[in-house]
């Protein structure tokens, strides 16, 4: 019985993760979980401004 209130559990938090990704894509967010989501430049089709580009030398 306890096992099965886990599963119940883990279940509920993954689907509220899952549905929390959906919407926040489809309302624009480029960079979900960024303050800056929805007037990053990524979503523009520019660079994201909360990721500067990394120096690769």
């Amino acid at each position: 019985m306890i096992d099965l209130l886990l599963i119940l559990i883990l279940l509920a938090i993954v689907g509220g993760i899952v549905f929390y990704l959906r919407r926040a894509k489809k309302s624009g967010a480029a960079c979900v979980g960024c303050p800056h989501a929805k007037q990053c430049a990524k979503s523009k089709g520019g660079q994201c401004s909360c990721h500067p580009p990394s120096d690769n030398k």
